[in-house]
């Protein structure tokens, strides 16, 4: 085969690669979207918006995202009030996402309710904005990021709304932290702190606090917080997070792997899988620091492993860490594997495009120099200085593409004592003639920078001064306002008390009010079941009398020795007697039943004295019967005492009218008449020994109508007289009402 064929094979080849890497080159989109709750639409804001090629942002106040990623790539939401939420990107059609169930913290809802409360619609909307913005310029810009906090507070104007400062001096706080200057940061949230004491606030100062070895004051701040009930679930992992911190820079190693421990439990039961990642690397950092290798190689694996389903820059971080703990413990050979495996996953990042202004921040430990640099420092342990030759000069290379001064200045001088270790001293003098020049380069550079620091902190002090002066502002009229309103609680507080004694009154006046009637109607009862009790004792009483009055009658047909009429009579009697047995315990029984029962009784006298008195029961046609009631016995006493001390001792036969007669629609007229001697004769003929044995049935019946009429209000009218002008004849009439 020729020379031209061996070429136009390799061309073709070459062509076909290049086809098929654009080819398998992801088309880059930009995603615009959404993150509410899905109830009520409620704006989620704060939610970190990242893709496994290492893109990033925070949704704003209205949750809104806007993103560069690659098709294919996964987009994860992350925040500390929802559930990690993944999506593959498959189109560049926009993603909105819906988090159901979601509540706001309470904090946020009364502080929602409080802003809409004391300020207009517009004010609340205005300060949030101002705070967005001045998050988004956080990592890129620190002077527009300060300019925005500072108008958010003057937004404010001097209106009295502690929670909103808040919000803004700890966006403040935020800012100077990531920018590393942690003592303006932690003097900002304790302003915040202050103002609106929150958990979220609290954390950030402590976590301040570890970045300024400051352990035992960020132990005190974040302690009293594990007691604290209803944290959510990402704030309870950074509160393990930092004091795992706190612990582990005081050296309290078992304390502060407890602490990480249970943060990575409640990490992995909300999967909130960057902190499983971050927690299983610092349990790994905290044995390490206690020499217990063999636990830190344990977790390292598990935070390597998590880290490969996370951001890119993530895992390559992790594997840089887990590098260091290899370069610490000798282990050269798996350093050098690993860091080249972290070359490799880095050049697959695009180029970030980050504006930093102000204070220059120390630079990123993970860049491909570092890392060449580190590798060659690596090979150089092991004194293999021709395998360390190519790395530095790499490093060399790419830090002066990025204008890594420093990095450049470190891999030239190593570069040059390579060369002078492998006795090349004309290479050597030459790399350091180029280390001398990169380090007056830096000197100028340095030089430079401290000129901008001196500038940048005169305008951060000046903007500081603004803060403050603002903060003042508010304090005093905060004092005026608290003054007016003291004024306005002391008028409140006295309206109060008055109203306290008028209703104290009112109450009493009603508690004495029930207690006259619970005291009356507690009387009234025990009256009715007095009543009730001599009711039932008078019946008692009636009902022997009238058995001894029966008996007696048998008793004298006994002596004449008149069995059958004896029999007649006594078989009449025990019906009558059962009657009367079974009405006793009644109160009232139905009129038509007490008509029958006189007149079975009437029929039995009579037949006693059948020449003594005939006898009649006249009902008018008009009388409703059976609408009346009337005690039982109450006609029966009157009636024998008719025929036994009136029509009995008449010389001729007399009689006995018992006249039932509608008075008006709700009573009735009972009236018993007879013609006998007369109530003053009959008195008269008494003998010594009845007036000894005192009659207790006309008492009887006068006390049971007493005690009726009392309980039911004039039920039966009583009305005894003679029947003729001389004496003679008794005339007793009943009236008796319907209810």
């Amino acid at each position: 085969m020729s020379k031209l064929q061996y070429i136009l094979i390799i061309f073709f080849f070459g062509c076909f690669a290049t086809i098929a890497q654009v080819s398998e080159s992801p088309a880059t989109v930009r995603i615009k979207g959404t993150v509410l709750g899905a109830e009520d639409n409620t704006p989620i804001s704060g939610v970190e918006v990242s893709s496994n090629r290492g893109a990033y942002t925070l949704t704003n106040g209205l949750g809104e995202y806007e993103v560069s990623v690659a098709i294919g790539d996964v987009l994860v939401f992350n925040s500390p009030e929802i559930e990690t939420i993944r999506h593959r990107v498959r189109t560049d059609e926009d993603v909105d996402v819906l988090v159901k169930n979601y509540v706001a913290p309470a904090f946020v809802q009364k502080q929602r309710s409080q802003n809409m409360s004391s300020f207009s619609g517009d004010v609340v909307i205005m300060h949030q904005t101002y705070l967005d913005s001045a998050n988004f310029y956080k990592k890129k810009n620190i002077e527009k990021s300060i300019d925005f906090i500072t108008q958010s507070i003057a937004q404010l104007g001097k209106r009295s709304n502690k929670k909103e400062l808040a919000a803004s001096l700890t966006t403040l706080g935020e800012v100077y932290k990531y920018h590393n200057q942690y003592d303006l940061a932690i003097t900002s949230f304790k302003d915040a702190l202050e103002a609106n004491k929150t958990t979220k606030t609290t954390i950030l100062l402590g976590q301040a606090y570890v970045l300024t070895n400051d352990y035992l004051n960020a132990e005190a701040t974040l302690l009293p917080l594990t007691k604290i009930r209803g944290i959510v679930p990402f704030q309870q992992v950074q509160l393990f997070e930092g004091l795992g911190d706190a612990y582990t820079g005081l050296r309290q190693i078992d304390k502060a792997v407890d602490f990480y421990e249970e943060g990575l439990t409640v990490a992995k039961k909300n999967q909130i899988a960057p902190k499983m990642t971050d927690l299983n690397s610092k349990i790994a950092d905290a044995y390490a620091k206690d020499n217990r290798t063999i636990e830190a190689e344990g977790f390292y694996g598990n935070s390597l492993k998590l880290a490969e389903s996370q951001a890119p820059q993530r895992a390559i971080q992790e594997k840089e860490k887990v590098a260091d703990f290899y370069n610490k413990k000798r282990r050269y050979n798996e350093e050098i594997e690993l860091r080249k495996k972290s070359l490799s996953e880095l050049d697959k990042l695009p180029e970030a495009q980050v504006e930093t202004k102000g204070i220059s921040i120390v630079p990123d430990t993970i860049s491909a120099q570092r890392i060449n640099y580190k590798i060659a420092n690596a090979y150089i342990a092991q004194d293999q200085y021709e395998k360390a030759i190519p790395f530095l000069e790499k490093s060399i290379v790419q830090a002066n593409t990025e204008d890594d001064l420093i990095v450049q200045k470190d891999a030239t001088r190593k570069l040059s004592e390579v060369y002078e270790y492998k006795g090349d001293f004309t290479k050597a003098l030459e790399t350091y003639q180029e280390y001398v020049s990169v380090v007056d380069t830096l000197y100028i550079r340095k030089e430079q920078e401290i000129s901008r620091a001196a500038r940048f902190n005169r305008e951060i002090s000046t903007k500081q001064s603004r803060i403050s002066g603002l903060e003042q502002e508010r304090e005093l009229s905060q004092s005026k306002y608290d003054l007016a309103m003291a004024e306005q609680e002391l008028v409140r507080e006295n309206n109060r008390r008055q109203k306290w004694v008028i209703y104290s009154l009112i109450l009493g006046l009603i508690m004495l009010g029930l207690a006259t009637f619970f005291f009356y109607r507690s009387n009234q009862q025990q009256k009715l079941a007095n009543n009730l009790l001599a009711l039932k004792s008078l019946r008692s009483q009636m009902n022997p009398h009238f058995i001894f009055n029966a008996l007696n009658s048998v008793n004298n047909y006994i002596a004449k020795n008149d069995e059958r009429s004896a029999n007649r009579y006594l078989s009449e009697f025990s019906t009558l007697m059962r009657s009367v047995l079974e009405n006793s315990e009644e109160d009232f029984i139905p009129l038509a039943k007490e008509l029958e029962l006189l007149k079975l009784y009437v029929k039995l006298e009579h037949s006693r004295f059948p020449d003594k008195f005939e006898y009649k029961v006249t009902v008018d046609e008009h009388v409703d019967v059976a609408a009346f009631q009337i005690p039982p016995m109450l006609l029966q006493p009157y009636i024998e005492n008719a025929i036994w001390h009136g029509l009995r001792y008449k010389e001729e036969i007399g009689y006995l009218n018992i006249d039932l007669r509608q008075k008006d629609r709700d009573s009735i007229v009972i009236t018993i008449s007879d013609n006998g001697i007369g109530r003053k004769k009959s008195a008269q003929l008494k003998t010594l020994n009845q007036n000894k044995q005192k009659s207790k049935g006309m008492g009887n019946i006068k006390k049971r109508v007493a005690i009726l009429n009392d309980m039911y209000t004039d039920k039966v009218d009583l009305d005894i007289s003679d029947l003729e002008s001389d004496g003679t004849g008794t005339k007793v009439v009943f009236t008796l009402k319907k209810d």
